[in-house]
């Protein structure tokens, strides 16, 4: 198994009380899957994302990411975990407006140590692997959303991740391009066997994913493998 999150609890200061944002939640998420989290705004898919992103310490509960439980791990060690283990794809891409779509993606592999080379020949083949090779040299405002989106998960997969944690990838894009990018991160996961959590209010398309798990108030249901 690629990410476990094991009897998780979350809260938050809310004047002289604490507000519950997760309440014992549990999830494991086996590796070349994807699990869909949905549920209304203000339910916890968030808090959830945060947690499983190690960006956020439960208050209780354990956070494992590819066997390695993150509740003994200092803040240098979890940085390097999320920089080694865990790609993020945002729900808006915030690429660097200055850069190229292949510059984006080396500046991950340069925070990682990666010398140039070896950087731009793997954002060449990840750009292929997302359908951009050919829009490599291409900055922001010459890509169409969907484009730039399709840049964010090249770039979220740039230091091979083995969990890939991604915060609603279609809310800024139409029906058609929505469709597209889910099934790229579909076929992403297959092909590199990573553990994805999909955060998203759209169940437009939830038809290939692994599993589905809700979020009511901070509790998660048990989830459902989709036929």
């Amino acid at each position: 198994m690629s990410l476990t999150l094991d009897r998780i609890t979350l809260t938050y200061p809310d004047g002289d009380d604490r507000l519950t944002a997760l309440d014992d939640v549990s999830l494991t998420v086996p590796k070349g899957s994807i699990t869909a989290v949905v549920g209304p705004s203000g339910s916890g898919k968030s808090s959830l994302l945060a947690v499983a992103a190690t960006l956020i310490g439960p208050d209780s509960g354990r956070v494992v990411v590819d066997g390695t439980d993150t509740a003994g791990l200092n803040r240098a060690e979890l940085t390097a975990l999320r920089r080694t283990r865990i790609g993020i794809v945002f729900q808006q891409p915030n690429l660097l407006p200055s850069l190229s779509a292949a510059e984006q993606l080396q500046v991950m592999a340069h925070l990682d140590g990666r010398s140039p080379r070896e950087a731009h020949t793997r954002a060449l083949e990840l750009l292929d692997a997302v359908g951009l090779r050919d829009l490599a040299a291409r900055r922001p405002h010459q890509l169409s959303g969907g484009q730039r989106q399709r840049v964010n998960i090249a770039r979220a997969l740039m230091n091979d991740p083995t969990v890939l944690l991604v915060d609603e990838p279609t809310s800024a894009l139409d029906h058609e391009r929505g469709a597209a990018v889910l099934d790229l991160i579909t076929d992403l996961t297959h092909r590199r066997a990573t553990a994805t959590v999909l955060v998203t209010h759209d169940r437009t398309h939830l038809t290939a994913v692994d599993q589905i798990a809700e979020v009511h108030d901070g509790r998660l249901t048990v989830p459902s493998a989709v036929a």
